[in-house]
């Protein structure tokens, strides 16, 4: 006689799979044993986690902040805490499903689905060796069954989204198809595809019909996400839609004649802002009744910040210039009255001459010419900067050091708390150790008096490694700067009264010796500044 399992007649996916990979209550029990050793150890698995996705492209470009991010580890720690936990019914089920998702909503590719369950199964898996003795091989059966259970739903996920595409496709008049693949074969044949620009059709309505593969690239969006959105709606953020989103309707409209130049924004899928200049061609046309409006656009976004970079760097060449004129100037007559000043003081002591007034005003002119000689000594620190002494460096022992140097040298007075965010493995970079910590000491002293000034608050220097990039990022919730576009890199600029606005600068100059970057983003109760230097792979 054979034997026969007995299956309900209305059994469901997920009994379905798991009857498949015979996930048992047994299972389960195996489950909850080792959550009780694993579970401290969920907040370090997801930094590893999310340090690790940082270095490929692919999946770090559907990041939109360090926010999304922090988000994004509370989750997998939860998600840790469920798949140990369940219980594993339909709930169960929807939730994993509902992760899926959101993988399929954000781009994020099917292959690091199964890079990410081998990072969790590895971690489970030491955790138990060292933990359960014994039952290690049962708890790595039942770790590798529930791993395997939320593949498998995710990738249901996928191949929903690819039937719901499919069956929109099939919705499609055939001979409307057969149009829609003729007049598309005509566009290839102008190498459309193999243009360097964004290329977008338009109908008299404004609704995308033409998406070229540089359009996608820049974009991060298919033709299957944009074919038939309007596209205002689809491309541009909701604080230009109104006006630039109105003007190429007019254009698509024939209301408007053709633009020639329209520096404009575009949102990709991942949320970030490039910045594109357009071009609005209207060219309606009997043999393609569809597409009366070809937008076609130029990513300025690299361009635009090199010449700024580029303007920045002459501005600090000619005023350095100017700055160590003034310093030799400046220099020779300030020793002379410091001598004299000597010279005074010795006379009145020898006349015996003691008077409070006198001394108290020799003391002032004393101090101010101190004052003046060391702001000359700034002028020219910023005038003559030094060649950078590039080597090897951790990053996570200087970001410790700098965060130390700072909270200890602004004294006992300080409101503020200093704390570091660093990343689970160093990030070593051919830079100049000394150089880059003093812009870190900088932006450090100068997030700590912002914060003081608010009556307290915290300052966090955080560092990050992205796939061709180390970011270092100093944050405070002080009062924030009074203008998003005040030129506080300017030399001689500065926001606090005895500033000699040279600080900044001086930290421009060395992040862009460094062939790297410094910005910064502010609002009222947060202000960031972000120093991104290259990462260099020696052969």
């Amino acid at each position: 006689m054979i034997d026969t399992v007995a299956v309900p007649a209305q059994e469901t996916l997920f009994d379905e799979i798991k009857r498949y990979v015979r996930f048992s209550e047994q299972d389960e029990r195996w489950l909850a044993a080792l959550r009780a050793h694993a579970e401290p150890h969920f907040p370090r698995i997801a930094d590893e986690f999310y340090d690790r996705i940082r270095e490929h492209e692919g999946a770090h470009d559907v990041f939109t902040g360090e926010e999304q991010v922090e988000r994004l580890k509370r989750s997998l720690v939860r998600w840790m805490t469920r798949i140990c936990t369940g219980p594993y019914d339909g709930a169960y089920f929807d939730e994993s499903a509902k992760i899926g998702r959101i993988h399929v909503r954000v781009g994020l590719p099917q292959r690091y689905m199964f890079t990410a369950m081998t990072l969790i199964r590895l971690a489970f898996d030491e955790i138990a060796e060292s933990a359960l003795g014994a039952e290690v091989n049962p708890v790595r059966a039942a770790v590798s069954k529930v791993l395997d259970l939320e593949l498998a739903i995710m990738l249901e996920t996928y191949r929903d989204d690819f039937l719901a595409r499919a069956q929109r496709a099939e919705r499609l008049d055939r001979e409307e198809v057969g149009r829609t693949l003729a007049r598309t074969e005509h566009r290839y044949k102008s190498a459309v595809e193999l243009a360097r620009v964004l290329v977008v059709g338009l109908d008299a309505q404004a609704i995308v019909r033409l998406f070229n593969r540089e359009a996608e690239r820049i974009t991060g969006l298919g033709r299957e996400d944009i074919l038939g959105m309007p596209f205002a709606d689809a491309l541009l953020p909701e604080e230009i839609r109104a006006d630039h989103g109105a003007l190429v309707e007019d254009v698509a409209a024939g209301r408007r004649a053709s633009v020639d130049l329209l520096e404009s924004i575009v949102r990709t899928r991942a949320g970030k802002i490039r910045e594109v200049r357009w071009q609005l061609a209207y060219a309606p046309s009997a043999a393609d009744d569809e597409v009366v409006l070809f937008a076609i656009g130029q990513d300025t976004t690299d361009e635009n910040a090199l010449a700024a970079r580029v303007r920045q760097s002459e501005k600090l060449a000619a005023v350095g210039t100017l700055a160590a004129g003034l310093a030799h100037e400046i220099r020779n007559p300030l020793n002379g009255a410091q001598l004299h000043v000597t010279f005074l003081e010795r006379g009145l002591a020898r006349a015996g001459l003691k008077d409070p007034d006198t001394q108290e005003a020799i003391h002032v002119v004393r101090d101010e010419i101190r004052r003046l000689s060391a702001l000359v000594s700034e002028f020219l620190d910023f005038a003559r900067p030094q060649p950078l002494y590039l080597r090897p460096t951790p990053v996570v022992p200087l970001c410790e050091r700098a965060a130390r140097v700072a909270a200890s040298s602004d004294g006992a007075g300080a409101q503020a708390v200093v704390k570091v965010d660093l990343p689970s493995t160093d990030v070593v970079l051919d830079l100049d150790p000394a150089k880059i910590e003093q812009v870190l000491l900088n932006l450090l002293r100068n997030a700590i008096e912002a914060a003081d000034a608010a009556g307290g608050g915290t300052v966090t220097l955080r560092a990050r490694r992205q796939p061709r990039h180390a970011v270092l990022e100093v944050e405070d919730d002080g009062p924030g700067i009074a203008s998003p576009d005040a030129p506080i890199f300017d030399p001689f600029f500065s926001t606090k009264p005895n500033g000699t606005g040279l600080g900044l600068a001086i930290a421009h100059r060395i992040v862009t010796d460094h062939e790297g970057t410094i910005e910064f983003q502010s609002r009222p109760g947060k202000t960031l500044f972000r120093v991104t230097l290259p990462l260099r792979r020696s052969g």
